[in-house]
């Protein structure tokens, strides 16, 4: 303890930061810490090779949502932000609210960052990713692996209609809530992996009033009765 009084503010905020995350122990942080020349990225590196006691937990070498959670605290930002999808994005993760050790090192490594500061600092360029057309679509493709559950091959509807919503109050799409809407009352289903890609292919190339939708196009079904349920409502004219 003596130890930790003798760290500078910036040390000792790195090594809370690294606790919270790896949830590995102050001696064990301070340790790869200090072999890594207080470097986080390195940090994590040097502690998730150290040889780990045998573990029967498969989540042993994983920073799960209480980590990921404490993450966004110091990022100062929240779990919900659209952000934390790009971070998730950069770091090719898996599944929502959860790194393994490849996933959170090597996305740091993308990044260029070294600090929880520096990954801060990133912020405004991941945000700033989302106004890229091509940038937009992968992380709007990675999403629909990333939000489900797993094992599953589908996407319960109520997580779809939170990402869309999320995913849309950037592109700025109109129909967003009416598109909900017309799922809740129409659909009630899981959102299969087709569905997920060609409406974002549908609010790219159709116009909100609809004046250039073919009805012999090849959209999926579930495409085309949204586009009637929108004549029903009265939100576009046939």
């Amino acid at each position: 303890m003596n130890l930790l009084h003798k760290l500078s503010r910036t040390n000792h905020d790195k090594l809370q930061q690294f606790v919270s995350i790896t949830g590995a122990s102050e001696k064990s942080a301070l340790q790869a810490l200090k072999a890594s020349d207080w470097q986080i990225e390195a940090a994590f590196d040097v502690f998730y090779s150290q040889p780990q006691p045998k573990s029967n937990d498969p989540y042993s070498d994983m920073i799960l949502a209480e980590g990921v959670s404490v993450l966004c605290s110091d990022l100062q930002v929240e779990p919900q932000d659209i952000v934390t999808l790009v971070l998730s994005w950069h770091m090719n993760a898996a599944t929502a609210c959860e790194f393994s050790r490849e996933e959170f090192v090597g996305g740091l490594q993308a990044l260029g960052v070294d600090s929880i500061g520096k990954l801060q600092e990133k912020l405004a360029f991941m945000r700033s990713e989302l106004k890229d057309e091509q940038k937009f679509y992968d992380i709007y493709s990675f999403a629909f692996g990333w939000a489900k559950e797993k094992g599953q091959k589908s996407l319960a509807l109520d997580t779809a209609i939170g990402m869309w919503q999320l995913l849309f109050a950037e592109k700025e799409w109109p129909l967003v809530n009416h598109w909900c809407d017309f799922l809740q009352d129409r659909h009630n289903k899981a959102i299969s992996k087709d569905t997920w890609a060609q409406l974002l292919e549908f609010a790219r190339t159709v116009n909100p009033m609809l004046s250039n939708y073919d009805a012999e196009g090849a959209w999926p079904y579930l495409i085309d009765e949204f586009v009637e349920y929108l004549y029903d409502k009265s939100v576009v004219d046939k």
